[in-house]
């Protein structure tokens, strides 16, 4: 497991990590630096909640996101969390992606982790993973971290502008960093 950046990461305090996103062992890979003196609170699709599958989730911290709506519970939820100093992690593209959108840099991008961020007044960090897109090889598994953002210049702006452009500044950085994994 290559970790570079972590340094970026703030030692304290709560905040938005956001990362792009292409199996279901990304949650792992990005935790990993953090564990065991931080856990990663993750918006898990609802869609993953069944009888087999709920009781792992709630045990790894992750709490559940309607994709498609605004879902006002989980933001809510996470708000709260990050303002408790919680690190919520949060995938921007909300979906898993082909790797080439990320090498062609055509990922959607959703203002979810930007919003969250700004309405708990705390910074976000920008990351990429790389390697769990192959997992018949199985990695190998690197993930770099990006400088916090705190979004200070665009708080005075409208708060749908200010999403906007705070998602598109945050998914360049991650497409920075995934170019230099």
């Amino acid at each position: 497991m290559k970790v570079t950046g972590f340094e970026h990461v703030p030692k304290r305090g709560g905040f938005v990590l956001a990362s792009n996103h292409f199996s279901n062992v990304d949650p792992f890979v990005l935790a990993y630096p953090f564990f065991p003196r931080r856990p990663l609170r993750f918006m898990a699709k609802s869609e993953l909640y069944s009888p087999l599958l709920t009781p792992l989730l709630n045990a790894a911290g992750a709490f559940p996101v309607r994709r498609g709506e605004a879902d006002i519970d989980a933001f809510r939820t996470a708000v709260r969390l990050v303002k408790e100093g919680e690190i919520v992690a949060v995938f921007p593209q909300g979906h898993r992606q082909p790797t080439d959108e990320m090498e062609l840099h055509e990922a959607q991008i959703h203002s979810g982790a930007v919003r969250i961020a700004l309405a708990a007044k705390a910074p976000i960090v920008p990351a990429a993973i790389r390697g769990t897109d192959r997992l018949s090889k199985l990695g190998p598994f690197a993930s770099a971290y990006g400088p916090a953002d705190t979004m200070e210049d665009l708080r005075s702006l409208p708060s749908r502008k200010a999403a906007d452009i705070a998602s598109k500044r945050v998914m360049q950085t991650i497409y920075e960093l995934y170019a230099t994994l």
